[in-house]
């Protein structure tokens, strides 16, 4: 009979010692070889009719290893069944005997999933932000799309706010050229933002064929730290001033936005229909955030080591991804990602325990509503659905994010949720 025993290291750490006959394991060892003996090929003998002693004489060393591994963990999943463990994550084995003929006998030591009772649901405290999307809400953004398509005429006088100066320029720090400090024939937008504000507004008064120098400081967090706080002496020749002016809200601008019925109204609708749908999932966005906040902040909960550092390394390597990273030298730090994946795995182990507890099943009418507002971005809907309906991991991923939902929908049943007015512009920092 197998012997158990159960130390706890810790809140959620077990050391587990498991003893098992060495009768069990010479058993499978011999049905093992009886079954090889029925399939295995060797030269001399006919198809099955392979002696079970010439097999263990040539198989015998590698069929003990791979029954010492079954056993092992065939036993350890039954002792954690019997002693009612949930191990987070695979153990980590410690052979303490693994001689012929003698009882097998192993260490397993590893960590379990905390036990979780909710509680503090129905006093949650929620801000649910309320806003509508406004005429002047789409004036802006209409405005915003002219801005982002300005034409450029050229004039004779000097440069102002929001000109165009395309010019020649070459850096020096203590008198001496440094990388990234020369240009040429560079149009710059003053007051665009896209060259250090100092620049920018050293154009300011400028005409074409002018020279000049402007003097400046590189900002102390500035993204080449060689030459953050550092000053410089930029000597800039003007090639051309140039004026904007912002297109017509016409037929040929709706056209450029792929608006080619319906003109400036139906141009003003879809873009409506976008910001409204913006706003939808930014306000479920904060209110998600503030729930599974306030839910974590109720029920703190201690995060097995094993699934932190597995959180830990799925950030660092989406975050690799993102930064092109090619091999595992150039991936961020682990240390960041410390807290943001213990707060990940935190409320992954509570919002599983309120599902379970609760009885919440995906709504699949919700999933089929998601993919359809999804699919209405794109010009052919009815091709992206069938691709979401035919993709197993985007369906499961759109699952998710339904079951979320509703979870937050479950917390805000119970909670006491106050409404706080808001508008678009706030919300989506748009026009600030």
């Amino acid at each position: 009979m197998m012997q158990v025993s159960v130390e706890t290291t810790g809140t959620l750490g077990r050391r587990m010692e498991i003893q098992v006959p060495a009768q069990r394991v010479d058993q499978a060892i011999e049905e093992r070889l009886k079954s090889m003996s029925r399939t295995v090929r060797l030269k001399g003998f006919r198809p099955g009719k392979v002696p079970v002693k010439v097999v263990r004489q040539q198989f015998g060393q590698q069929v003990r290893q791979e029954v010492l591994g079954s056993v092992l963990q065939a036993s350890f999943e039954e002792a954690v069944a019997e002693h009612k463990l949930n191990p987070a994550g695979g153990p980590r084995i410690e052979p303490i005997n693994i001689e012929q003929g003698q009882d097998l006998k192993f260490r397993a030591i590893f960590e379990v999933y905390p036990d979780i009772e909710l509680k503090g649901i129905e006093s949650l405290e929620i801000n649910k932000l309320v806003a509508e999307v406004q005429p002047a809400d789409v004036d802006a953004m209409l405005e915003s799309l002219r801005k982002q398509r300005p034409e450029f005429s050229s004039v004779e006088r000097a440069a102002d706010q929001n000109d165009r100066v395309t010019v020649d320029f070459a850096g020096t720090i203590d008198g001496v050229a440094f990388d990234g400090g020369k240009g040429d024939n560079v149009p710059v937008v003053i007051g665009g933002g896209r060259m250090l504000k100092d620049f920018e507004s050293g154009l300011v008064g400028v005409r074409a064929g002018d020279e000049k120098s402007i003097n400046l400081e590189f900002p102390k967090d500035y993204q080449a730290t060689a030459l953050a706080g550092k000053a410089a002496v930029f000597a800039i020749k003007v090639r051309s001033v140039e004026q904007q002016k912002l297109p017509e809200l016409n037929e040929e601008f709706c056209t450029a936005y792929g608006v080619f019925e319906g003109g400036v109204e139906q141009l003003r609708k879809e873009i409506e229909d976008n910001m409204r749908r913006e706003l939808t999932e930014t306000i479920r966005g904060r209110l998600k955030q503030q729930a599974l906040d306030k839910l974590l902040a109720a029920n703190p909960v201690e995060v097995p080591q094993t699934l932190l550092e597995s959180a830990v390394r799925d950030m660092q390597m989406d975050m690799g991804r993102q930064m092109g990273a090619k091999d595992a030298s150039q991936l961020p730090p682990p240390a960041q990602f410390i807290e943001p994946a213990r707060r990940r795995v935190a409320l992954g182990l509570i919002v599983n325990e309120l599902i379970k507890s609760a009885g919440i099943q995906v709504d699949q009418a919700r999933v089929l509503e998601r993919i359809q507002t999804i699919a209405s971005q794109y010009p052919n809907p009815e091709q992206v659905i069938r691709a979401y309906r035919e993709n197993a991991d985007a369906l499961r991923q759109v699952n998710g994010l339904v079951l979320e939902d509703q979870v937050v929908d479950w917390l805000t049943e119970r909670a006491k949720v106050t409404e706080q007015a808001s508008s678009f512009k706030e919300l989506m920092h748009f026009g600030a």
